[in-house]
């Protein structure tokens, strides 16, 4: 691939399960990318099943970064996801902040909520803290209730109109990312389902209606990021990236629908051809 990077994905590790790093990984890697990790977390299983154990590897993070930075290791992208603690923000923005270059693409995963509500254990302060943390990012990917709660408007519902839509995507600039994505959205006028954003460099606003297949695997979000930033450090300009990553979720959850547990999300290893249809 002649515009491979190296790709620094900021995510926790799951045990068992395709989410996070070990769905953005194959990914990534199929994409043709370097692909680096830096784990926020260790965790025992995917959390949809309803038991699980966390490690939280905060100590792990500044000690790697400081070796890291004697070797003087250098990314082209750098993703965030899930974050275990307070302390990780300054961690990676400082981190960031020493990596800055011309052509750096970073994009932030605000994981904190969901479905009109936040995750157990998320407080106000991992609201906070996920606003500092995107204010440092080129593009962000909120799905709509993480949009809510980082900008206070329309707390808890799951549809809106265009104007509140662009109300949202407003607010959400302001905190400093340059792009914005908002996922699994429901546009009040017509009912349809559809991801909004923002497209900086064309200067639009922009709504891709699809079609909602009503089943749930956990990490869609993950492959969904991945893709999105596989295709822009391809090359692909910003509008028909979102299209593309859209499009890989679907053929993967429809390719995938029939499986009986989905508490362990997609099989993605099984079905790496779909990048390259």
């Amino acid at each position: 691939m002649e515009n491979s990077k190296n790709v620094l994905i900021i995510n926790d590790m799951p045990g068992y399960g395709k989410v996070a790093l070990a769905a953005m990984l194959p990914v990534l890697s199929n994409l043709g990318h370097s692909v680096y990790n830096l784990p926020t977390a260790l965790v025992s299983n995917t959390l949809d099943y309803g038991k699980f154990t966390i490690l939280d590897t905060t100590d792990y993070m500044v000690k790697a970064i400081e070796v890291w930075k004697q070797l003087g290791f250098q990314f082209d992208c750098i993703t965030t996801g899930f974050l275990a603690s307070a302390a990780q923000v300054g961690i990676i923005r400082d981190f960031i902040a020493s990596q800055k270059k011309e052509g750096l693409l970073v994009m932030t995963d605000p994981i904190m909520a969901d479905e009109g509500k936040l995750y157990n254990g998320v407080t106000e302060e991992t609201v906070e803290n996920m606003r500092r943390l995107i204010g440092v990012a080129d593009v962000i990917v909120p799905n709509l209730t993480e949009a809510e709660f980082l900008t206070g408007l329309y707390e808890g519902q799951q549809s809106l109109t265009r104007d509140q839509v662009r109300r949202v995507i407003d607010a959400l600039r302001e905190f400093g990312p340059r792009s914005v994505v908002i996922t699994s959205g429901q546009q009040a006028e017509t009912g349809e389902h559809a991801v909004w954003g923002y497209d900086h460099r064309a200067g639009e606003y922009f709504c891709i209606p699809f079609q909602f297949i009503d089943v749930h695997f956990p990490g869609t979000g993950d492959m969904f990021s991945a893709v999105l930033v596989g295709e822009l450090l391809g090359g692909t300009a910003f509008q028909g990236a979102v299209r593309r990553a859209m499009d890989v979720l679907e053929t993967l959850i429809d390719l995938e629908k029939g499986e009986i547990e989905k508490n362990k999300g997609i099989r993605i290893e099984k079905f790496l051809d779909v990048l390259k249809q």
